[in-house]
C-alpha cells in the first residue's frame, strides 16, 4: 500500500519526570503541546519547518529529532521511511527539564504509526519499547505516550508502564527559567551508591506520592521529599535548589522537574498556586515564567 499523499498530525504533551522521590520512575503529563504535522512527498529524505521554540536552533533536516525518531520507527516495524514533510509547532521549553526530547521521539514513533495505519499495527506495548529504546528511560516517554501519572518499569519482557488518574484536586505549577541545563550533566552529579536509609527513605515516599496524587492531595508535601537526587544535583542549578528549598519552606510540594532547572509545585488547589508563584517573584533573583498547568490525561493523540 502506498504512503502518498498520506499526512497526519499529532499533538504531544511536556512532561515532568521523577516528582522527587520517584527517580526514573515516576512522570506526569502536563497541558503544554507540541503540534507536529507530517506529509509524505515524493522527493526522498525530510524538509522540516519549526514554528516557535527551537526555530533557528533545531536541525531542519533528515538529524531533526522527530524525523530520525520518525525513521527509527519505520525501521523497527519493517517498513521503509518515505520522504517527509514536516512542520513543528513547538511550545515545550527546551534543556529545562520539561520532556521536549523525549516529546520529540514520542511525536516521531506516533507520527509513524499513523502514516502506516492500515499497514502495521503498532500496539501500545510497541510504542513504548520504541520510546524507551529512543530516549533511554521509559519515566519520560510514557505519560508523553499515554497521559497522565505513569509509573514506568523494566523487566524482562521490556518497559511495562502503568497509567493512573490523578485527583481532581491537584494543581500542577511549573517555573521556566530563562537559563538551560544539560540531562547529562544533570545525570553525571549522581553517584553510584546511595546510604540504605534514603533508598528506604524515598520507597517510602514514592509510595506515599502515588496516594497523594491519586486520593489525598493533603500528603502531597511529605509525598514529595526525596533524597536520592536532587541534592546531589543542587550545585549545577543552584538558583532551582535554593527555590525549591525556599517554597518547600513555606509548605508547597515542590521539586525538581525532570533532571531541571524548571521547578514544578504540585498545589492542593489553584488557590495554593497563586501563594507559591507570589513567593517565587517575591524571593527569585532572576526571571522564572509561572505556567499554570492541568494534567494531561490523553497523552499523545492522532489527527
Amino acid at each position: 500500500m502506498s504512503l502518498a499523499g498520506r499526512s497526519v498530525t499529532v499533538r504531544v504533551p511536556a512532561t515532568s519526570a521523577n516528582l522527587g522521590p520517584g527517580f526514573d520512575t515516576l512522570g506526569l503529563a502536563l497541558s503544554l503541546y507540541d503540534d507536529v504535522t507530517v506529509t509524505v512527498r515524493d522527493e526522498p529524505g525530510a524538509s522540516v519547518e519549526v514554528i516557535g521554540v527551537g526555530d533557528g536552533e533545531v536541525p531542519t533536516d533528515e538529524t531533526n529529532l522527530v524525523v530520525s525518531s520518525m525513521a527509527y520507527a519505520f525501521r523497527a516495524l519493517g517498513q521503509e521511511m518515505p520522504g517527509v514533510h514536516l512542520v513543528a509547532r513547538n511550545v515545550i521549553p527546551h534543556g529545562r527539564g520539561l520532556g521536549s526530547s523525549g516529546a520529540a521521539v514520542v511525536a516521531g514513533i506516533v507520527a509513524a504509526k499513523g502514516l502506516l495505519e492500515g499497514i502495521v499495527d503498532v500496539d501500545n506495548a510497541t510504542l513504548l519499547r520504541i520510546a524507551t529504546e529512543l530516549e533511554g528511560h521509559p519515566d519520560n516517554v510514557a505519560p508523553a505516550l499515554f497521559g497522565g501519572l505513569t509509573i514506568a518499569w523494566v523487566e524482562a519482557a521490556g518497559p511495562q508502564h502503568k497509567k493512573l488518574l490523578v485527583h481532581r484536586g491537584v494543581a500542577p505549577l511549573v517555573f521556566v527559567p530563562q537559563h538551560t541545563l544539560s540531562t547529562k550533566l544533570a545525570r553525571s552529579l549522581q553517584p553510584e551508591n546511595v546510604p540504605h536509609s534514603d533508598a528506604v527513605f524515598n520507597v517510602s515516599r514514592s509510595a506515599l506520592l502515588i496516594a497523594a496524587l491519586t486520593q489525598s492531595p493533603e500528603l502531597l508535601f511529605a509525598g514529595t521529599e526525596d533524597k536520592l537526587h536532587q541534592d546531589y544535583r543542587a550545585s549545577a542549578m543552584p538558583e532551582t535548589h535554593r527555590l525549591v528549598l525556599a517554597l518547600r519552606a513555606h509548605g508547597f510540594a515542590a521539586v525538581v522537574s525532570g533532571a531541571g532547572p524548571s521547578i514544578l509545585v504540585l498545589a492542593d488547589g489553584p488557590g495554593e498556586r497563586l501563594e507559591a508563584a507570589e513567593l517565587v517573584a517575591r524571593e527569585s533573583d532572576t526571571e522564572w515564567d509561572a505556567l499554570y498547568l492541568a494534567v494531561d490525561v490523553k497523552g499523545a493523540t492522532l489527527a
